[in-house]
Protein backbone atom coordinates (compact mmCIF):
# COMPACT_ATOMS: atom_id res chain seq x y z
CA UNK A 1 0.00 0.00 0.00
CA UNK A 2 1.54 3.28 -0.88
CA UNK A 3 2.04 5.71 1.93
CA UNK A 4 -0.28 8.42 1.02
CA UNK A 5 -3.22 5.54 0.44
CA UNK A 6 -2.32 4.41 3.72
CA UNK A 7 -3.02 7.99 5.86
CA UNK A 8 -5.82 8.48 3.63
CA UNK A 9 -7.68 4.92 4.36
CA UNK A 10 -6.50 3.94 7.71
CA UNK A 11 -9.80 4.04 10.62
CA UNK A 12 -9.57 3.66 14.10
CA UNK A 13 -10.40 0.47 14.58
CA UNK A 14 -12.73 -0.64 17.44
CA UNK A 15 -14.14 -4.19 16.39
CA UNK A 16 -12.29 -6.76 16.08
CA UNK A 17 -12.46 -10.55 14.41
CA UNK A 18 -11.39 -12.78 17.35
CA UNK A 19 -8.28 -14.19 15.29
CA UNK A 20 -4.84 -13.92 16.88
CA UNK A 21 -2.08 -11.24 15.70
CA UNK A 22 0.72 -12.70 14.62
CA UNK A 23 4.03 -11.96 16.17
CA UNK A 24 5.78 -11.51 13.16
CA UNK A 25 3.47 -8.63 12.15
CA UNK A 26 3.49 -7.28 15.34
CA UNK A 27 6.60 -6.74 15.18
CA UNK A 28 6.98 -5.58 12.02
CA UNK A 29 4.69 -2.83 12.80
CA UNK A 30 6.42 -1.93 16.40
CA UNK A 31 9.47 -1.50 14.35
CA UNK A 32 7.94 0.86 12.21
CA UNK A 33 7.74 3.67 15.44
CA UNK A 34 11.53 2.83 15.82
CA UNK A 35 11.82 5.35 12.76
CA UNK A 36 9.99 8.13 14.00
CA UNK A 37 11.85 11.45 14.19
CA UNK A 38 13.17 12.08 17.81
CA UNK A 39 15.67 15.32 19.17
CA UNK A 40 19.23 13.89 19.99
CA UNK A 41 17.50 10.45 19.10
CA UNK A 42 16.38 10.27 22.42
CA UNK A 43 14.33 7.13 21.24
CA UNK A 44 12.04 7.67 24.55
CA UNK A 45 9.35 4.86 23.93
CA UNK A 46 9.10 1.68 25.10
CA UNK A 47 6.47 -0.96 23.72
CA UNK A 48 5.39 -3.48 26.16
CA UNK A 49 3.30 -6.44 24.98
CA UNK A 50 0.72 -7.84 26.93
CA UNK A 51 0.52 -11.64 27.59
CA UNK A 52 -2.79 -13.50 28.14
CA UNK A 53 -2.03 -13.63 31.81
CA UNK A 54 -1.80 -9.16 31.82
CA UNK A 55 -4.06 -9.15 29.35
CA UNK A 56 -6.56 -10.47 31.65
CA UNK A 57 -5.10 -8.83 34.22
CA UNK A 58 -5.59 -5.26 32.94
CA UNK A 59 -9.05 -6.47 31.93
CA UNK A 60 -10.36 -7.42 35.25
CA UNK A 61 -8.33 -3.95 36.57
CA UNK A 62 -10.48 -1.72 33.73
CA UNK A 63 -13.74 -3.25 34.49
CA UNK A 64 -12.98 -2.10 38.07
CA UNK A 65 -11.64 1.32 37.49
CA UNK A 66 -14.62 1.80 35.15
CA UNK A 67 -17.30 1.11 37.87
CA UNK A 68 -15.10 3.70 40.32
CA UNK A 69 -15.93 6.19 37.44
CA UNK A 70 -18.86 5.76 35.92
CA UNK A 71 -20.56 3.41 38.41
CA UNK A 72 -22.50 0.17 37.43
CA UNK A 73 -23.14 -3.29 38.48
CA UNK A 74 -21.89 -6.61 38.12
CA UNK A 75 -23.28 -6.63 34.68
CA UNK A 76 -21.56 -3.35 33.64
CA UNK A 77 -18.28 -4.79 35.08
CA UNK A 78 -18.55 -7.81 33.02
CA UNK A 79 -19.39 -5.79 29.94
CA UNK A 80 -16.22 -3.60 30.22
CA UNK A 81 -14.06 -6.23 30.90
CA UNK A 82 -15.20 -8.37 28.42
CA UNK A 83 -15.29 -5.03 25.85
CA UNK A 84 -11.37 -4.81 27.01
CA UNK A 85 -10.63 -8.75 26.40
CA UNK A 86 -12.08 -8.35 22.84
CA UNK A 87 -9.19 -6.58 21.81
CA UNK A 88 -6.78 -9.49 20.60
CA UNK A 89 -3.40 -7.97 21.22
CA UNK A 90 -2.91 -4.93 22.88
CA UNK A 91 0.37 -3.00 23.64
CA UNK A 92 1.27 -0.54 26.13
CA UNK A 93 3.50 2.28 24.67
CA UNK A 94 5.59 4.46 27.38
CA UNK A 95 7.96 7.13 27.21
CA UNK A 96 11.12 7.40 29.51
CA UNK A 97 10.49 10.98 31.30
CA UNK A 98 13.26 13.73 29.91
CA UNK A 99 14.85 16.06 33.49
CA UNK A 100 13.42 18.71 32.40
CA UNK A 101 9.76 20.22 30.78
CA UNK A 102 11.06 20.88 26.85
CA UNK A 103 12.63 17.17 26.70
CA UNK A 104 9.74 16.00 28.43
CA UNK A 105 7.12 17.55 25.56
CA UNK A 106 9.78 16.64 22.81
CA UNK A 107 10.35 12.89 24.00
CA UNK A 108 6.06 12.72 24.63
CA UNK A 109 5.92 14.34 21.01
CA UNK A 110 8.61 11.78 19.07
CA UNK A 111 6.12 8.79 21.17
CA UNK A 112 3.02 9.89 19.22
CA UNK A 113 5.26 9.82 15.79
CA UNK A 114 6.07 6.44 16.84
CA UNK A 115 2.50 5.84 17.29
CA UNK A 116 1.60 6.85 13.96
CA UNK A 117 4.14 4.93 12.14
CA UNK A 118 2.90 1.83 14.03
CA UNK A 119 -0.35 2.68 13.20
CA UNK A 120 -0.13 2.98 9.47
CA UNK A 121 2.54 -0.28 9.16
CA UNK A 122 -0.18 -2.13 10.79
CA UNK A 123 -2.77 -0.75 8.26
CA UNK A 124 -0.50 -1.48 5.37
CA UNK A 125 -0.53 -4.97 6.61
CA UNK A 126 -4.36 -5.30 7.06
CA UNK A 127 -3.91 -5.08 10.71
CA UNK A 128 -6.48 -2.73 12.57
CA UNK A 129 -5.59 -0.63 15.42
CA UNK A 130 -6.85 1.44 17.77
CA UNK A 131 -4.89 4.35 19.61
CA UNK A 132 -6.21 4.44 23.47
CA UNK A 133 -5.37 7.38 26.22
CA UNK A 134 -8.19 6.62 28.00
CA UNK A 135 -8.27 7.20 32.44
CA UNK A 136 -6.29 3.77 32.44
CA UNK A 137 -3.61 5.14 31.03
CA UNK A 138 -3.12 7.33 34.01
CA UNK A 139 -4.45 5.35 36.59
CA UNK A 140 -1.91 4.26 39.35
CA UNK A 141 -3.43 0.94 39.54
CA UNK A 142 -2.26 0.18 35.86
CA UNK A 143 1.09 1.82 36.61
CA UNK A 144 1.80 -1.14 39.24
CA UNK A 145 -0.16 -4.20 37.40
CA UNK A 146 1.99 -3.10 34.62
CA UNK A 147 5.12 -3.00 37.05
CA UNK A 148 6.31 0.88 35.65
CA UNK A 149 7.34 3.50 37.53
CA UNK A 150 5.39 6.82 37.21
CA UNK A 151 8.29 8.73 38.25
CA UNK A 152 10.71 7.41 35.20
CA UNK A 153 8.25 6.23 32.42
CA UNK A 154 4.53 7.82 31.54
CA UNK A 155 2.21 5.81 29.42
CA UNK A 156 1.53 7.60 26.29
CA UNK A 157 -0.66 5.31 25.41
CA UNK A 158 -2.59 1.85 24.69
CA UNK A 159 -2.84 0.46 21.16
CA UNK A 160 -5.24 -2.02 20.45
CA UNK A 161 -4.41 -4.68 17.25
CA UNK A 162 -6.37 -6.68 15.56
CA UNK A 163 -7.47 -8.05 11.84
CA UNK A 164 -10.79 -5.22 11.71
CA UNK A 165 -14.65 -6.67 12.05
CA UNK A 166 -15.70 -3.37 10.62
CA UNK A 167 -13.88 -0.61 9.15
CA UNK A 168 -15.70 2.30 9.88
CA UNK A 169 -16.86 5.13 6.92
CA UNK A 170 -14.00 8.02 6.96
CA UNK A 171 -15.38 10.97 9.36
CA UNK A 172 -15.38 14.51 7.49
CA UNK A 173 -12.49 16.76 8.32
CA UNK A 174 -11.68 20.44 7.58
CA UNK A 175 -10.26 21.23 4.68
CA UNK A 176 -6.66 22.71 4.33
CA UNK A 177 -7.63 26.04 3.73
CA UNK A 178 -9.28 26.15 7.22
CA UNK A 179 -6.67 25.44 9.14
CA UNK A 180 -3.81 26.62 6.79
CA UNK A 181 -2.41 29.91 7.32
CA UNK A 182 0.44 31.75 5.37
CA UNK A 183 2.45 35.09 6.29
CA UNK A 184 4.11 36.94 4.21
Amino acid sequence: MEINEAIATRRSIKKFKPEPVPADALDRALSAGLWAPNHHLTQPWRFTVLGPQSHHALAAANADIQLETAGGDAASRASAESRFLSKPRIVVVTYRLAADAEGRREDFAATCCAIQNIQLAAWGMGLGMQWSSNNMTRHPRTYKLLGIDPAAEEIAAFLYFGYPAEIPAPRPRKGLDEVRRSLP
